[in-house]
């Protein structure tokens, strides 16, 4: 059957050859259910993400691609374990981001838009910004006035178009739905081609363990999409007969601003009232998260587990894996220091095999970083 879009509450479908961020009724939408790939439909010709293009929906003929993809995964000692750390920072923006948004942008400027709009604080708006630039697509950023200067610079420095917006996150989406009467909305959280594009992780761990699904992926997780896009990638590869089980996967969130924790640990896909206040972890302080239930039940249906972690155990977290030669971003600490609990509780195992994602750079929180190793250090948390 010819894929196509597929709204989850309803079932109602779309075809994909109309460019859409929403359903009629303005709820998410997915793309229907993929067969799959095997190692030999690998282009092996291509050291990018792209080699994996064949688990695409539709071919897409140019793609707008600066390398993105194909990140070290690094062993290390942590304890009696020996994880595998992913690392995305190793991206063109620096984040994970370049994953989703290369397989976007690519097919909204084959289907002939060439004007784009996004709401982000930070990585997301970059890495549109990006992409855009590359693809000589007009990129407008929809941004938080609290975001991080370095962030909105790096958006600027693209030749983006940066709008600040007061009050909470929310009010940037919000604003951003209510202008996309006028340029195409290109929203990483609601556009789901870049879901297709973030499950390249999924399938990079695969080749990257020769051909094997980890025991368990631990990531930090603010609208999930990495969540989402691995279970793509692993349920694909099962659908397709190359793996046989398959891995757990593991939310780990602030404490101030952990929503998926809060319903699935109350045992519901739905909102559970939980405080939310300030956080290191910026990257994922999304309160709302858009695709709530389907990141809930990714986590239930491979028997992982969510863990919300406090800010300190972040700072510590960082200070750690730095040590070993690995400096992410505090948002990424969230995984590590996720991964340090999940260890202590006995949730993994020293004799499993795990990955843990880290999504993006410490460069980019370089002046919290500064702050923690200085003679006179301003209180983080």
């Amino acid at each position: 059957m010819k894929s196509h879009y597929v709204e989850p509450l309803s079932g109602t479908t779309y075809p994909l050859d109309t460019p859409r961020w929403c359903s009629d009724d303005r709820r998410p939408l997915l793309i229907s259910p993929l067969a799959g790939i095997s190692r030999d439909d690998i282009d092996r010709r291509l050291r990018s993400q792209w080699r994996y293009r064949a688990s695409l929906p539709v071919e897409i003929v140019s793609p707008i691609s600066m390398g993105e993809g194909c990140t070290p995964l690094v062993q290390k000692a942590w304890g009696e374990h020996r994880p595998h750390f992913k690392l995305e920072w190793f991206s063109p923006t620096s984040s994970f981001k370049d994953r989703g948004t290369t397989v976007m942008l690519s097919m909204l400027r084959q289907q002939g838009v060439t004007s784009v709009l996004e709401d982000s604080s930070g990585n997301g708006g970059a890495s549109v910004a990006a992409y855009g630039a590359a693809g000589t697509m007009r990129v407008k950023i929809l941004a938080p006035a609290y975001a991080s200067p370095v962030k909105i610079a790096q958006m600027r420095a693209y030749g983006a178009e940066v709008q600040l917006v007061d009050g909470p996150r929310q009010a940037c989406e919000d604003e951003a739905v209510r202008q996309s009467a006028s340029i195409f909305y290109a929203s990483h959280n609601w556009q789901p081609f870049f879901l297709e594009g973030t499950k390249s992780v999924g399938y990079e761990i695969w080749e990257d363990l020769n051909f094997q699904a980890p025991d368990n992926i631990v990531m930090p997780a603010g609208a999930g999409s990495n969540i989402l896009g691995c279970y793509l990638a692993f349920s694909e590869l099962m659908r397709a007969g190359q793996i046989s089980k398959m891995p757990r996967l593991f939310v780990c969130q602030p404490l101030n601003c952990s929503p998926i924790d809060a319903s699935f640990q109350a045992g519901v896909a739905t909102p559970v009232a939980r405080e939310v206040r300030k956080t290191v972890s910026e990257g994922t302080a999304i309160a709302h998260p858009l695709r709530l239930a389907q990141v809930v039940n990714a986590v239930r249906e491979t028997g992982g587990t969510t863990v919300a972690v406090e800010e300190e155990a972040i700072v510590e977290a960082l200070r750690r894996i730095a040590r070993q030669g690995l400096l992410p971003e505090l948002t990424s600490a969230t995984a590590v220091a996720g991964f340090d609990r999940l260890t202590r509780v006995g949730a993994i195992h020293a004799r499993e095999e795990t990955v843990v994602l880290l999504t993006g750079t410490g460069i980019k929180n370089a002046e919290a970083i500064a702050d923690m190793y200085s003679d006179t250090p301003k209180a983080l948390v």
